[in-house]
């Protein structure tokens, strides 16, 4: 596994994206990552919550990587699709997108996510977001 984790690590670090939201990974597992996200002003809407696009890019990169765990040997994922249900403001310190594999074949994968919000220094959080999506396997 930890071959799966430094694949995914190195692509993670390659997105200026990620770097730019401050997120980091949390958790790589076979099947499963985890990225986590500060809030900050600079990530805010109008009405001082998290912007939405900030919560869905966090969600797809952790939906997208638990995917490449499971991807055929050297394929890298690619978003095809994906649908985001915002069940509340995204109001909180910081923020956990956990991203799940539903199935995986040859050539897509099926995953679920779900953000997760924290208040400061809270152990219990709030589902803000929940993510259904569908990646490709891709040869580079």
């Amino acid at each position: 596994m930890t071959d799966v984790h430094d694949r995914v690590a190195r692509s993670f670090a390659a997105q200026g994206l990620m770097k730019t939201l401050g997120a980091r990974l949390a958790r790589v597992e076979d099947g499963v990552v985890e990225i986590e996200m500060p809030a900050s002003a600079a990530l805010s809407q109008q009405h001082g919550y998290v912007h939405a696009g900030a919560v869905t890019s966090i969600v797809d990169s952790a939906c997208g990587y638990a995917a490449l765990t499971r991807a055929p040997e050297g394929c890298d994922v690619v978003t095809a699709e994906f649908k985001v249900n915002f069940l509340r403001p995204a109001l909180g310190q910081r923020f956990l997108a956990v991203g799940r594999v539903v199935n995986a074949g040859k050539s897509m994968g099926v995953c679920t996510g779900e953000v997760r919000a924290y208040a400061e220094g809270a152990q219990d959080c709030k589902v803000v977001a929940l993510m259904q999506a569908t990646m490709v396997f891709v040869r580079p």
